[in-house]
């Protein structure tokens, strides 16, 4: 599998796995309904999760990963 597809798919799970804990949060613990309550998980889920990129380097292509929580680019793979 190639990098790209691994940063797709990590990029994909880790905004799943965060929208479906914000969208239950929400709708447990505020007033929010209707729309409101996946848009707002959506907006956190968005802000919140890891952002993954593959990125082709003198050394070959690499697999780097920024977050909010870490200070800087982290390198995966």
């Amino acid at each position: 599998m190639s990098l790209k597809a691994q940063a797709f798919i990590y990029q994909l799970l880790s905004f799943a796995v965060l929208f479906i804990g914000f969208r239950f949060l929400i709708g447990t613990y505020t007033n929010l309904t209707g729309l409101w309550v996946p848009v707002t998980a959506f907006i956190i889920g968005t802000i919140i999760s890891p952002k993954f990129q593959a990125v082709k380097t003198n050394d070959g292509e690499k697999l780097f990963m920024s977050w909010i929580f870490l200070k800087g680019i982290k390198q995966i793979k």
